[in-house]
């Protein structure tokens, strides 16, 4: 691919804003796709995304448009920064401005409502030639704005997809690793998100570093138990996508998952705490989407019944956990000993 071909980034939140910035500041031509034009221009002309990265600049070889068209003619590559609730709108209507074969990458961490789709099954559905991947990892766009040290994993079953995407966002301060397990890598990056709901409640109520830690590596074990049983690699989850991730977003004020549930710990209601995060918070939609299809598949998730029940039943937490903590014992590490022998 010649390097003067357009770097194409859909959506202008803090994540696909920072990715496309950090292109740019190589130099290299990146499109920002971004709904409205006169938010696009003032992006242009102050160097800034005021409402998601106040005070972070912007390079110059960065262009925000609302041309859906333009921004994805002649593409090299494709990032998909979008909301998954409007992500199969937007691919959509991208479909006929891209060419067969195609290479994108999708970095949104959610499940599309009523189809169970990851977002990965959304581009290969709508753009059936292209070549897909997912991007995910322990990836806070405020703290990669500030140039501080992280790193996450592009997934792919296309080597030039993993290539490319290692080659554009490498830099001094994130590194990129590869994997062919795109659903387990996806999975992590969705599924965290519950958990990050569950940390945040916890914390407001108080709850000291013995339940913090408890609360993690059980979510990591429901968490690698659900994804395997859905057909991902089970040593996915020791890596940054699975536990790496989990880890960020359960202890960090800046993950907008953790906020919400910081905000149901302090009383407030599910409508209350999304309106006053102003931002999209995908666990809340995710935990509702995951709770069904483990009873559907008779997945063993306590964690996620119980956080069901206190988000959208409204049932108190101290009687929700004193039930979790009466669940017969299962195994520690998942996967150690065989099902068979696991009561569950």
């Amino acid at each position: 691919m010649q390097s003067n071909q357009p770097i194409a980034v859909l959506g202008g939140g803090s994540f696909g804003s920072v990715i496309a910035n950090m292109m740019a500041e190589k130099n290299l031509p990146v499109r920002l796709w971004m709904r409205d034009q006169e938010k696009a221009d003032v992006l242009n002309s102050t160097r800034e995304n005021a409402r998601y990265l106040p005070g972070y600049s912007l390079a110059p070889s960065l262009e925000a448009t609302a041309d859906l068209a333009y921004a994805l003619e002649s593409a090299r590559l494709v990032f998909v920064s979008i909301p998954s609730s409007a992500f199969r709108s937007v691919v959509a209507e991208a479909a006929p401005f891209l060419r067969d074969g195609q290479l994108l990458v999708s970095t949104t961490k959610g499940i599309e409502a009523d189809t169970f789709c990851l977002m990965s099954d959304i581009l290969k559905q709508e753009v059936p030639n292209a070549k897909v991947g997912v991007l995910s990892g322990p990836n806070l766009a405020k703290e990669i704005a500030q140039r501080q040290l992280a790193a996450t994993v592009i997934a792919s079953e296309d080597e030039e997809v993993r290539a490319q995407v290692q080659a554009l966002l490498h830099s001094p301060y994130f590194r990129v690793y590869a994997s062919t397990d795109t659903y387990g890598v996806e999975l992590g990056g969705t599924l965290k998100n519950i958990y990050a709901i569950a940390a945040g409640l916890s914390a407001a109520l108080g709850m000291g570093e013995n339940t913090r830690s408890m609360l993690v590596t059980r979510s990591l074990a429901e968490m690698s138990r659900f994804a395997v049983s859905m057909g991902a690699n089970p040593m996915t989850f020791l890596g940054l996508a699975g536990v790496g991730d989990l880890i960020v977003t359960c202890m960090s004020p800046l993950s907008r998952n953790y906020r919400v549930g910081y905000a149901l710990g302090e009383g407030k209601s599910l409508d209350e705490a999304v309106s006053v995060l102003g931002e999209v918070a995908e666990g809340v939609n995710t935990l509702k989407q995951v709770r069904d299809k483990s009873i559907e598949k008779d997945i063993y998730m306590p964690l996620v019944c119980g956080l069901y029940d206190v988000v959208f039943k409204g049932l108190p937490v101290k009687e929700v956990a004193r039930n979790m903590m009466l669940n017969v014992q299962s195994t520690d590490v998942e996967f150690v000993l065989a099902r068979s022998e696991v009561v569950s």
